[in-house]
Formats: structure tokens, C-alpha cells, sequence
């Protein structure tokens, strides 16, 4: 078998019930998916496998340059995990990767240089896994018994004086073949890369999220 070192997947589903059709609908000027497999290439993964269950986003993807995995209907659906599908692409293909690096197409807008900071991380620090997060400046709470019950902060503090709290953002991951393959996507030694970026909050699964998407890219962040 060929060993390939690094190669990117792009998990892209057809059938999104809260915005039809969301992976092929022109963001821009190209479709949403074709962002994610743009990005690889301007960072130089050459190989880019795209896993679909869907006709259109096959022809997509083989347009663009991208290699195709069709994903069965068992692991398609609306509880079908991202580990399932990256694990079904590792075991019907004919090469052996060591590290994968995922592109989730709902999160087309990432910085320039993410990419190449965050490889460059994993690999000199030898992590298993990489994963991109973002701090939080908000007040979150429960309610409990119709009271609201603070959770990260005490009423009358100030946000700039919150505990430091981080989200995963879902820009990229980074992680070895080898846990995919034991149904795992982040490992013990996992990094958390910190994204302070406006591209950080585009996850994109309703319209009005691709909305917000379209006036960031309009404004030619870097």
C-alpha cells in the first residue's frame, strides 16, 4: 500500500433538514463545500477525500480535484457520527495515512494561516491530537426551578472579569489514523490551538447562519 503522511477529509452529507441543499449553495461565488476543499489545496494537502451519500456533492467535490468516498446510507443519517464516516473512508481506501486532517464544509472561512501554524504545532510538539478553539466573553447560566442560577460568572461582575472559558469552534482538527481507526477522533495528548478570529463563529447549519457567512467573506478578513 502507497503511505501517504497527511491528507484531509471532508465529511459532506446531503441530507441537512435545517438548510436544504447547505454543502452545494453558492457561498460566493463557488459552493459551500468547494471552500473547504480550496483551503486544503492553498495549503498544499494534496490529497483531499470528500465522503458523501449524495450525487451532487460527489460531482461536486471530483470537479474541484477532490477524491470520493461514497458514504452508506447506515452511517449517512441524521445520528451518524463524523468518527464513523472518517473510519469508513480509512478502511476503503487502497493508501495508509498517518495524519488526518478533518474540514468540516459548515465551517468554509478559516484564517489564511491556520492551517499551517497548527500542523506545525502538532508535529513539533508530536501531539496525538490538535482541535481549534475560542474564548468565550459571555455570562452563561442555568435555570433551575424557574430561577436563573449563574454558571461562569457572579451577578454584578464585570465580563472582562470572567474565568477564561473555551469553545470548540470547529475550524479544523488534526489527528492520528491510528484513533480514528479505534473510533477516536481527539487522543490523551489532544492540543487545544486557540482561534481568536472572526471566521471562528461561522458554524453554519441554518440560513441565517450562511447569512452571516456571506457578509464575513465580503469583508475580505484575512
Amino acid at each position: 500500500m502507497r503511505y501517504i503522511k497527511t491528507i484531509a477529509i471532508i465529511p459532506a452529507r446531503g441530507g441537512s433538514k435545517r438548510f436544504p441543499n447547505k454543502n452545494v449553495t453558492l457561498l460566493g461565488s463557488i459552493p459551500l463545500l468547494v471552500h473547504s476543499i480550496n483551503y486544503a489545496k492553498a495549503n498544499k494537502i494534496n490529497r483531499i477525500i470528500v465522503t458523501t451519500d449524495d450525487a451532487a456533492i460527489k460531482k461536486i467535490a471530483l470537479k474541484n480535484g477532490a477524491v470520493v468516498v461514497d458514504r452508506p446510507k447506515e452511517i449517512s443519517g441524521d445520528n451518524a457520527t463524523t468518527v464513523s464516516a472518517l473510519k469508513h473512508v480509512l478502511e476503503n481506501v487502497k493508501e495508509v495515512f498517518e495524519n488526518i486532517i478533518l474540514l468540516q464544509p459548515t465551517n468554509p472561512l478559516r484564517p489564511r494561516n491556520l492551517l499551517k501554524d497548527a500542523l506545525k504545532k502538532y508535529e513539533d510538539r508530536k501531539y496525538d491530537s490538535l482541535m481549534t478553539v475560542s474564548r468565550n466573553h459571555q455570562k452563561f447560566g442555568k435555570i433551575i426551578n424557574n430561577k436563573f442560577e449563574p454558571f461562569n460568572y457572579k451577578i454584578g461582575q464585570r465580563s472582562q472579569n470572567l474565568e477564561p472559558l473555551y469553545y470548540e469552534n470547529g475550524l479544523l482538527y488534526i489527528t492520528k489514523a491510528s484513533l480514528i481507526l479505534e473510533d477516536k477522533i481527539l487522543g490523551e495528548n489532544n492540543y487545544p490551538f486557540i482561534v481568536n478570529h472572526p471566521f471562528a463563529k461561522v458554524d453554519i447549519d441554518t440560513k441565517e447562519d450562511f447569512e452571516y457567512a456571506e457578509y464575513l467573506l465580503s469583508r475580505h478578513f484575512e
